[in-house]
C-alpha cells in the first residue's frame, strides 16, 4: 500500500478565516487552537517560532524528537516535516511568518540566513530553553495584542517585534555550523537557494541552475522536492514574487521597468504572472501598500 503524501500547508490555513495573501500570524498557543491540518506536515514557504510557557509533550522535526518543556522556543523552517504531541495544559505563543513579511527591507539587508536556527545545513535547529522568559513573553504578548487590535502601522510594529524576537533568539542560540554530517542532497538544496537569491535578475530556469550546480535538472528537482516539498521551479517563482513585491513597495520603478529588471518578456506577461501568484495586479499591490 502506497504511503500517503505528506501534506504541505500554506500560512493562511492556520487562520480561522483563511483569507488570501496572508504574510504572518501570531497568537496564543494552547489546546483550543483548532486547524484542519494533519500531522506530520510541512510548511510551504513560511517560518515558525513556537514559544511554550507551560505544559509538556514532544515535538518531532525532520525525524528528530525534542521534549516540550516550559519556557522553550522551537524553530521550524519551510519544508521541514514535523509533528507535535502536547498535554492538555499546554500554553504559549506561536509566530508564523513569510519571507515577504520579514524581508520588507528597502536596502535588502535582511536574510533568514542571518539566524542560525533557520536554514541549518544539518537540518536540525535545537530548541532554546530560557532561564528568564519574562522579556520574550512580553514581546510575544505585544505582538499578539497588536495583531488582535489592528490600527495604523500595525504591520510595521509587528514586524519590528518579530525582528527583536529573532535577534534575542540569536543571542541565546548556540550551534556548530559544521558541514561534516550534512547529506549531499540537503547541501545541494541550500546551494540552490543561495544561487536563486544571488541571481534573481537573470532569466534562469531549473536547467541553468542545475548547470551551475553541476547536476542534471531532474536530480536538482528531485532533491529540492524531497527536502522541501516544493519543486525547484516553485522556489524560483517564490523568489521572483518576493523581489517584485520589494520593488513595488520600496521603489518608484514603473511596472514595465520592474518586469525588465526581472527579465520578463514584457510588462503584460509580468502583470499576469504576478497576479496569478498574489491575486493582485502589480499596480493594485503598490496602491495597497501606499494606503497602509
Amino acid at each position: 500500500m502506497a504511503k500517503k503524501p505528506i501534506p504541505v500547508y500554506r500560512i493562511n490555513q492556520f487562520q480561522k478565516a483563511q483569507t488570501d495573501n496572508v504574510l504572518y500570524e501570531v497568537g496564543p498557543f494552547d489546546r483550543n487552537r483548532s486547524f484542519k491540518v494533519e500531522y506530520p506536515h510541512r510548511h510551504d514557504s513560511f517560518y515558525e517560532l513556537l514559544f511554550i510557557t507551560e505544559g509538556s509533550g514532544s515535538y518531532t522535526i525532520d525525524l528528530q524528537t525534542y521534549p516540550i518543556l516550559p519556557n522553550t522556543i522551537f524553530f521550524v523552517s519551510p519544508g521541514q516535516v514535523h509533528t507535535i504531541d502536547f498535554s492538555d495544559d499546554i500554553k504559549g505563543y506561536i509566530f508564523l511568518f513569510t519571507s515577504a513579511f520579514y524581508l520588507f527591507d528597502k536596502e535588502g539587508r535582511k536574510s533568514q540566513a542571518d539566524y542560525p536556527f533557520f536554514h541549518q545545513l544539518s537540518g536540525h535547529a535545537l530548541p532554546v530553553q530560557l532561564e528568564s522568559p519574562e522579556e520574550i513573553s512580553y514581546l510575544f504578548e505585544m505582538a499578539c495584542h497588536e495583531h488582535s487590535n489592528p490600527a495604523q502601522h500595525t504591520e510595521t510594529i509587528v514586524r519590528s517585534l518579530l525582528e527583536i524576537l529573532l535577534v534575542k533568539c540569536k543571542r541565546l542560540y548556540t550551534t556548530s555550523d559544521s558541514t561534516e554530517h550534512i547529506s549531499k542532497g540537503r547541501l545541494l538544496v541550500k546551494n540552490f537557494q543561495r544561487l536563486i537569491e544571488e541571481n534573481i535578475g537573470l532569466s534562469w530556469g531549473v536547467k541553468e541552475f542545475a548547470a551551475q550546480l553541476s547536476v542534471t535538472p531532474a536530480h536538482l528537482n528531485e532533491s529540492v522536492k524531497d527536502h522541501t516539498g516544493i519543486t525547484a521551479s516553485g522556489h524560483i517563482k517564490e523568489q521572483i514574487i518576493l523581489e517584485s513585491k520589494r520593488l513595488l513597495s520600496h521603489t518608484e520603478l514603473t511596472v514595465s521597468e520592474i518586469s525588465e529588471r526581472l527579465s520578463f518578456e514584457d510588462s503584460s506577461y509580468f502583470a499576469k504572472y504576478f497576479k496569478k501568484a498574489t491575486g493582485l495586479a502589480p499596480s493594485a499591490f503598490r496602491m495597497q501598500g501606499v494606503k497602509k
